[in-house]
């Protein structure tokens, strides 16, 4: 009995140490990520100047009565964010678009405490990724690792400044919770490929860095999910991969723009109806709606009802996946593309263009039945109510709008919910297209639109 009673000591106290001894092993590896990669994370500060007239338009700012004339009509505002180090000798730094947009003059705030200005080398607003260069001795860098190796579940650290510059070099740990998240920035002009982390992120955290725990640099921290008014950490922080800013980088640097590829189709996700009808065995790939003409898909043979399930050998699991590996492929590459049709698989080969108008999208997700003044519209489940902020039974809500479209032109948004055309309220995507086609034959149709809990009326005009 004495031995069963020591061999069960034995083992509890070996399990205890060898616990112990990963979770120093745990703790250092930590310590040794946040080490090196702090010199390298930078404070950026922004200044601005205002004018007060942009602030409120249409008052009378030359009447005494309601502004006097000795109040000031401009005034200078302080914004804060974080960058990336990743070439020390040129002095590159990675951050936002966000960050650095519309500023007139920018500093750097260092981990040695040294302020040094800063210049715009390029941004680039449709992936939110910008690059400054200082002139500086003695700077530290972070190497770009591979975004394209991360799993679910690895570890991850964010470092940036939080808040406050007094904040600075703020280093949080979590995990990778998703990849190839889309629809985080809810905008048709924005390529999106998030990676999703529970590291806390917060205000200021945005350029900063996001870090595997070999101390690499796989990810620009750029946007937090919060809750009602409160624009802090919730658990939900988005990073863009590595991978996709290395290559905005070097073309800015290169070339002063992003290069970017188009294929010329209208598409939409893949849904339980579209995969039923189609006799599809999964909801991936891309359902092409409308082909541009003259485009390289419609020169490829591309038609109307083609689901996209490849490209490159790349399996396409939604619009968005397959918008963001289009617009990375160097132009002029021969593509291969793996379509479905008539219930069988074909493969066409598509060479790719180079958009040669940024305003013209790649890829726009908006199907064929719903282009009535150029905008998608669905009934409000738990699923868009959460995702837009919108209350249930009360309207149908926008999902998507094409660029360049009435509904476009008029100020109307993904995410705003209609919940009345002409007099009649509207209850179902039903009623929608019921009242719709009524209030067209009127030449003109308007639709009550509510956004932020503020509603205003929107007239469109119907085009012969």
């Amino acid at each position: 009995m004495r031995k069963i009673v020591f061999g069960i000591i034995f083992i509890i106290t070996s399990l205890t140490f060898a616990q112990n001894s990963i979770l120093k092993q745990f703790s250092q590896a930590f310590a040794d990520v946040a080490e090196k990669a702090n010199p390298a994370v930078v404070t950026i500060i922004t200044e601005t100047e205002y004018n007060l007239k942009d602030f409120h338009q249409g008052l009378p700012f030359d009447n005494p009565f309601f502004f006097p004339r000795n109040l000031p009509r401009k005034y200078h505002g302080q914004a804060l964010g974080s960058g990336v180090i990743v070439d020390a000798e040129k002095g590159y730094i990675l951050t936002n678009n966000h960050v650095v947009d519309n500023a007139d003059e920018i500093k750097i705030k260092l981990m040695d405490k040294r302020v040094i200005s800063a210049t715009v080398v390029g941004t680039d607003p449709k992936s939110d990724l910008a690059v400054l260069r200082i002139e500086a001795d003695n700077l530290s860098e972070l190497g770009l690792g591979d975004s394209d190796k991360l799993r679910v579940g690895d570890w991850v650290l964010a470092v940036g400044s939080p808040f406050s510059a007094n904040l600075s070099h703020t280093v949080t740990a979590g995990i990778i919770s998703a990849l190839g998240r889309s629809n985080v920035i809810s905008s048709r002009d924005h390529y999106e490929d998030f990676i999703q982390t529970d590291a806390a992120i917060n205000p200021g955290n945005s350029g900063g860095a996001l870090l595997n725990m070999e101390g690499e640099l796989v990810g620009i921290n750029t946007a937090i999910a919060t809750g009602g008014f409160e624009k802090a950490n919730r658990g939900v922080g988005f990073a863009i991969p590595s991978n996709m800013a290395k290559k905005v980088m070097q073309d800015l640097i290169t070339k002063g723009y992003v290069v970017r590829s188009w294929l010329g189709v209208y598409i939409q996700n893949v849904d339980d109806n579209v995969a039923k009808a189609l006799k599809l065995s999964s909801r991936d790939g891309a359902l092409v709606s409308d082909v541009v003409e003259g485009s390289p898909a419609e020169k490829a043979g591309l038609e109307q009802g083609d689901v996209i399930l490849k490209f490159n050998d790349i399996p396409i699991y939604d619009s968005a996946h397959l918008k963001n590996i289009v617009s990375s492929t160097p132009p002029g590459t021969m593509s291969k593309v793996i379509i479905f049709r008539n219930e069988k698989e074909k493969s066409v080969h598509v060479a790719l263009e180079e958009i040669e108008n940024p305003d013209n999208q790649t890829i726009a997700s908006l199907p064929s039945n719903d282009r009535d003044f150029g905008l998608e519209v669905k009934d409000v489940n738990r699923t868009l109510a959460e995702k837009y902020g919108v209350t249930m039974n009360q309207g149908v809500v926008v999902t998507n709008i094409l660029p360049n479209s009435e509904a476009f032109n008029a100020g109307i948004q993904e995410g705003d919910l209609i919940t009345r055309v002409g007099t009649e309220k509207i209850k179902s995507k039903r009623e929608f297209r019921s009242q719709l086609k009524k209030a067209k034959k009127e030449g003109s149709v308007l639709l009550l639109v509510s956004r932020d809990d503020v509603s205003r009326f929107v007239a469109l005009e119907v085009q012969e």
